[in-house]
């Protein structure tokens, strides 16, 4: 019945998807364990009619403008630019610690000595890792270095990922970087924003094409089996292409062991208030047991005057407990060597593809995932 099946329905499963049925002619099927589509991206509108994401603050932001062009086939988008500010023992401040940030912490006359002493070490628009700030041999850069990591990276580092940034991979450790720059945008990539109406609709779009169909509360484990070379489907072999998007841990039931992750604990609250706190996201990086606050209708440019939902963000390790949820791969050498082993395991199953973060242990944005599910399709495609 099916050319291709897929498992998972949020972008990267979605998109490959729409590419081989539209462009390929395939008939798809898409197998997706929960009761909805969008995967992590998924929204709706609450109790109180706030459109909150489910699975925590999603922001559209990108440097490829293929990707931008082709999302934008099924959304119109709301023209929103992300701040985020840190609460540092009640005080507000921009992060990415900035050169603006600069002149919060230190005054006026100081701070202008340390921009130029910056600009002329790392150049102006430049992003500087902290650890790397750290090595930086001149003491007022030291300084600088020792506020950003004390106070925006330690012990928020600490609560997200239970470890030190210096016993995190590197890649994670840069993705918020201190900026020299004078932009207090949390991304400086020129393509940004929100799905107008939501990131919901637009997976809806992206799934409306005849030969898509879409298999909601369903296991792929319970119809995929892999045997001897062979993919069967519901009990019947299967010579289409399978593209898997969820846990490989999972798919093959641990095995060889659990793959750590992160994962959150998402405390919704409702005010009947018109504002909660300053920007869309507060980061709390020196107190509380969450990481950040999101009020959601500062994401989406939603007008509600007298009501405003937040949600607080509690990291919390990923047991495998019924109701948990895998959000960040914990990339180190260990890890990954374990994932090997899962990988190994499809050798012989050429027809048999892993793509997003779950699948491939690794941390993709929006963007970057979207494009690589088009370069698979591509490649699928021939």
């Amino acid at each position: 019945m099916y050319d291709s099946i897929i498992v998972g329905c949020g972008f990267a499963g979605a998109v490959v998807a729409r590419e081989l049925a539209e462009r390929g002619g395939q008939n798809v099927c898409i197998i997706e364990k929960r009761n909805h589509i969008g995967g992590n991206c998924y929204d709706l509108y609450d109790d109180e009619g706030i459109l909150i994401h489910q699975y925590g603050p999603h922001i559209f932001h990108t440097s490829k403008q293929h990707v931008y062009e082709y999302l934008s086939r099924f959304t119109q988008w709301y023209d929103y630019k992300h701040e985020v500010v840190a609460n540092i023992h009640g005080e507000y401040i921009p992060v990415p610690f900035n050169l603006n940030t600069l002149k919060l912490v230190y005054g006026e006359e100081k701070a202008a000595e340390l921009r130029e002493k910056l600009i002329s070490t790392y150049g102006m628009e430049s992003r500087v890792p902290i650890l790397k700030l750290r090595e930086n041999p001149d003491k007022e850069i030291q300084q600088v270095a020792d506020y950003v990591y004390e106070n925006i990276f330690l012990h928020y580092t600490l609560k997200q990922w239970g470890q030190k940034p210096e016993e995190i991979d590197p890649s994670v450790s840069a993705r918020v970087p201190v900026l020299i720059s004078e932009d207090n945008g949390y991304f400086q990539e020129p393509y940004q924003g929100m799905p107008l109406e939501g990131f919901t609709p637009l997976f809806e779009k992206l799934l409306d094409f005849p030969s898509i169909n879409v298999m909601l509360d369903t296991d792929a484990s319970q119809l995929i089996r892999l045997e001897e070379g062979k993919i069967y489907f519901d009990g019947e072999e299967f010579t289409g292409q399978v593209i898997f998007t969820g846990p490989i841990d999972e798919f093959f039931s641990c095995c060889y062991g659990q793959l750590p992750y992160r994962s959150l604990n998402f405390v919704f609250e409702h005010y009947e208030q018109s504002d909660y706190q300053p920007k869309a996201v507060v980061n709390y990086t020196v107190s509380e047991d969450y990481t950040r606050i999101t009020e959601f209708k500062k994401l989406t440019g939603q007008k509600m005057p007298e009501h405003t939902t937040i949600v607080k963000e509690y990291p919390i390790p990923y047991t495998g407990m019924n109701g948990e949820i895998p959000y960040y791969s914990i990339v180190n050498d260990d890890n990954m060597a374990l994932y090997a082993k899962y990988v190994q395991l499809l050798e012989g199953y050429p027809n048999f593809h892993l793509l997003g973060r779950l699948a491939e242990y690794k941390y993709y944005n929006i963007d970057a995932i979207v494009d690589e599910a088009l370069k698979l399709a591509d490649k699928l495609l021939g």
